[in-house]
């Protein structure tokens, strides 16, 4: 996205057109995000309040494995020196991200809740 996302944005650009009606098309989803700021922004929480979703702690450990794919993509960005070059780099290296990485992730969840469990919501090792 081009330009600040701010909470309104996050709900005009991402959640109407694409998150509620792929929450919509799965009746038993749960929805989870973190506690960014626009994430926990009114205009968010009020769209939101349709939707089945996490909990979520102030002060929680991230458990997202998606953070660790932005890791690797960070790792391997190439200097760019305009908005359309970042565009066309962060597209190709998502494209050949190596899908083992990824399933190795996902199935890392049930450790990371176990081990966000185990430190009452603190610091764990993912």
């Amino acid at each position: 996205m081009r330009g600040t996302l701010t909470g309104q944005r996050y709900v005009d650009d991402i959640f109407q057109p694409h998150v509620g009606p792929f929450l919509n098309g799965l009746p038993r989803a749960i929805f989870h995000q973190d506690n960014a700021r626009l994430h926990t922004a009114g205009v968010a929480q009020d769209f939101l309040c349709h939707f089945q979703t996490l909990p979520w702690p102030a002060l929680s450990s991230n458990l997202s494995p998606v953070e660790h794919v932005w890791d690797q993509l960070k790792q391997q960005m190439p200097s760019c020196y305009s908005v359309h070059d970042l565009e066309l780099a962060v597209q190709g290296l998502w494209a050949h991200l190596p899908q083992d990485n990824i399933r190795c992730l996902i199935n890392s969840m049930p450790d990371r809740v176990a081990a966000c469990i185990a430190a009452g919501g603190g610091p764990t090792r993912y």
